[in-house]
């Protein structure tokens, strides 16, 4: 059976207090399991972002403040787990060798923030190599990656397929801008391009896309892998 990565954003589960995708992720999952061995790492989201700028404001130190950041995305991942029921392994795992060894007992295996000054984004890429995953996919607020922040370039474009040397680039010339706000990280991005394995950056609100993507191979997100292999269908 395959193995799939998936990083789900805080922000994607959980938008706001009047809203939440965990049904329609739930039924995704579900689906998915049947024909998948499923890992999920959850970010924190507005959340994280919102009791880590309290801490800063009251001056917590960096540190402390990452910790409490990781504790919001475990909550998230707990919910999700919650959410799954008999379909998800019981806790959440806070460390990849606890992450592989849930992944014996045959469910969806759920985790967040491992260690401070590291995200999620990094987590599932770690994550992903580790277990040996064939895809770990990146399902986030933004339906694709783009050449900067569509929402303050209009020209920004839009790409359907790059490497994972074309990735690193990208976030290179972003962050030497200030208040860039990547997609994914770099640590996150360098370990895509060691460990090889392919990374589909997908629209999280809209879960149901992954089953089309993974089965059927109709993928409307942005590939990153070498363009020499055919990934989709999974």
């Amino acid at each position: 059976m395959k193995k799939v990565v998936i990083s789900v954003g805080g922000s994607v589960l959980v938008p706001s207090l009047e809203s939440h995708h965990l049904k329609e992720w739930v039924s995704t999952l579900q689906e998915l399991m049947k024909d998948y061995q499923l890992f999920c790492v959850c970010g924190g989201g507005g959340e994280a972002r919102r009791y880590i700028s309290v801490c800063r404001d009251i001056g917590v130190d960096e540190a402390t403040s990452d910790e409490l950041g990781i504790m919001v995305t475990r909550i998230n991942a707990f919910l999700l787990i919650s959410a799954l029921g008999d379909s998800a392994y019981p806790t959440v795992a806070t460390s990849y060798r606890e992450a592989k060894e849930a992944a014996l007992h045959g469910r969806i295996v759920v985790m967040g923030g491992v260690t401070p000054g590291q995200t999620t984004d990094a987590v599932s890429a770690v994550l992903a190599e580790e277990v040996g995953a064939d895809l770990l996919i990146n399902a986030t607020a933004v339906d694709a990656i783009y050449s900067a922040d569509p929402r303050k370039d209009t020209l920004a474009e839009r790409y359907s397929l790059i490497t994972p040397s074309d990735l690193i680039n990208i976030i290179m010339k972003e962050r030497m801008g200030a208040g860039s706000n990547m997609i994914v990280d770099l640590v996150a991005a360098k370990i895509v391009e060691r460990s090889a394995i392919p990374f589909a950056v997908m629209d999280g609100r809209k879960p149901e896309d992954i089953i089309s993507a993974l089965r059927k191979g109709i993928f409307n997100g942005t590939l990153v892998a070498e363009q020499s292999r055919a990934i989709l269908p999974l």
